[in-house]
């Protein structure tokens, strides 16, 4: 059932693709951010007055956060490991934010390009300490595109 105009987004539910792999145990995703450059423009208007134009300019890389609980899957270290080694051919990739609704269904799609792995972060280890041990991934990339619904 498709997600209705004036219901709102419930942020509960939301995963990571990557060239086709989905991931979708992500507790955690900050700093999703399109931007742009802004380019001034000044000129005179007819009747001579000076005037200070914003207009916008090329889109901004960018780079996100992802946070999930710590597992024994080791494919985050293994791509960030391909970056490091400089194999960027084999590091880039293309990839999407997806946010799905109650019943597992795609809503909203903020895809990426050029995306690869930056720094990856174990949370703390404190003994004793009862919480979940989480890891954070932060991914960069090339451009980002406007959702268009999935």
């Amino acid at each position: 059932m498709p997600m209705d105009e004036f219901d709102g987004g419930v942020g509960h539910s939301f995963g990571l693709e990557l060239d086709g792999i989905v991931i979708k145990q992500i507790q955690e995703v900050s700093g999703l951010k399109m931007e742009m450059d802004t380019i001034e423009y000044k000129s005179n208007t007819p009747d001579g007055k000076y005037i200070v134009r914003k207009l916008p300019g090329r889109r901004k890389a960018g780079e996100v956060t992802l946070t999930r609980a710590l597992n024994s899957d080791t494919s985050f270290e293994k791509w960030l490991t391909q970056a490091e080694q400089g194999k960027m051919t084999e590091a880039r990739k293309g990839g999407a934010i997806v946010v799905y609704d109650f019943e597992g269904t795609a809503v909203k799609r903020y895809a990426m390009t050029g995306v690869w792995a930056k720094s990856l972060e174990v949370g703390t280890l404190k003994a004793g300490d009862t919480s979940v041990l989480t890891e954070k991934l932060t991914l960069t990339f090339d451009e980002m595109t406007p959702p268009e619904g999935a």
